[in-house]
């Protein structure tokens, strides 16, 4: 059936007329029931490869995310603040991607790409909480690292046990406060259809079907991007300022090499996630969905969350060295 969406017609077989118009004083409005996401839907060949591609990474990222989990819970050398905040990292991004990827892969091989409205929601609050909630944890992680270089007689005192938990704690619930209010604003609005081009519940995509003035959610999502986005962006800039000029002035190359490389692994991670992230939210908006911004959602969504365990912490030799422990002690075990 044909859906038109500013003007532009659209042919989808796989969507029934599961809505229904009322007439109100602006105009037609629907009861939304459930949404389809129809993103991707003229690429099947493509769709294929992505479901196969999607699956392996997800698999990837629940087994190194959990490893490392495991291992910074039972190693006693990895109960450092460092560590502690990579667990929250890793328990995020196992969370975030759980939110949308089997969505994703069951709509990648189903005829009817539907979901319903409550579910639309709750994939909204979630993914874009944990999206908020790691923007602001990159933060405080370097912060971390820079307490851990420019002060590190004092570091212990500083990111002491209760300052650690207070700071993860508060970076969770404004993550998620921030994405309720986003969430909320958005669908209390009247929608004049339940055809969403993208692959996931993107709120970019969803506020496209809102027949109303969304003023206030574009204010609203403005300010949300300066707050979770630029800000966060400016404290590790200023972070890595500082903790460059420390690196410069140690004496030993070994000294240097090894502060370098703590930091080089969460700078990548940086980039990868606050670059596609500020490309998807901060550019000039269309009213049409690109391809590329999906490829993009699954960018930071997927493959970051992937890198993460290898970039920050498969290719640390104390991790390393807790893997061999933690495994040569279940070995031992068994074989007692």
């Amino acid at each position: 059936k044909e859906r038109a969406i500013y003007g532009i017609y659209y042919s989808y077989p796989f969507i029934p007329q599961v809505t229904q118009k009322i007439t109100m004083d602006k105009g037609n409005y629907t009861i939304v029931t459930e949404f389809f996401l129809v993103g991707l839907s003229h690429y099947p060949g493509l769709q294929i490869c992505l479901y196969v591609l999607c699956l392996l990474m997800y698999l990837v990222i629940l087994l190194g995310n959990s490893i490392l989990i495991i291992i910074s819970i039972m190693d006693p050398h990895l109960h450092t603040p460092m560590y502690f905040f990579l667990g929250n990292l890793s328990f995020l991004d196992i969370c975030y991607t759980s939110s949308f990827i089997p969505k994703i892969l069951i709509n990648f091989t189903s005829q009817r790409k539907s979901i319903s409205f409550i579910g639309c929601t709750l994939q909204m609050v979630i993914s874009l909480g944990l999206g908020c909630t790691e923007c602001i944890l990159l933060a405080v992680m370097a912060y971390d690292r820079y307490v851990a270089i420019c002060n590190p007689l004092r570091y212990t005192i500083i990111m002491n046990k209760g300052l650690c938990a207070q700071m993860a704690a508060w970076t969770w619930i404004a993550g998620f406060l921030i994405s309720l209010v986003q969430t909320v604003l958005a669908m209390i609005k009247p929608f004049c259809g339940n055809i969403i081009d993208h692959i996931t519940c993107e709120i970019l995509a969803l506020l496209k079907l809102i027949c109303v003035d969304i003023s206030l959610n574009v204010f609203i999502m403005t300010i949300a991007s300066i707050v979770i986005l630029i800000s966060p962006l400016l404290l590790i800039f200023i972070s890595y300022v500082f903790i460059l000029v420390t690196i410069l002035r140690i004496n030993s190359r070994e000294g240097r090499k090894k502060a370098f490389s703590t930091c080089s692994a969460h700078l990548t991670v940086v980039i990868l996630f606050y670059g596609s992230a500020l490309f998807m939210y901060m550019k000039p908006k269309s009213k049409d969905t690109k391809t590329s911004d999906e490829i993009i959602v699954l960018s930071y969504g997927v493959v970051t969350p992937m890198l993460n365990p290898i970039i920050y912490s498969l290719r640390n030799k104390e991790v390393k060295g807790a893997v061999k422990k933690v495994l040569f002690r279940n070995l031992f075990l068994q074989n007692i």
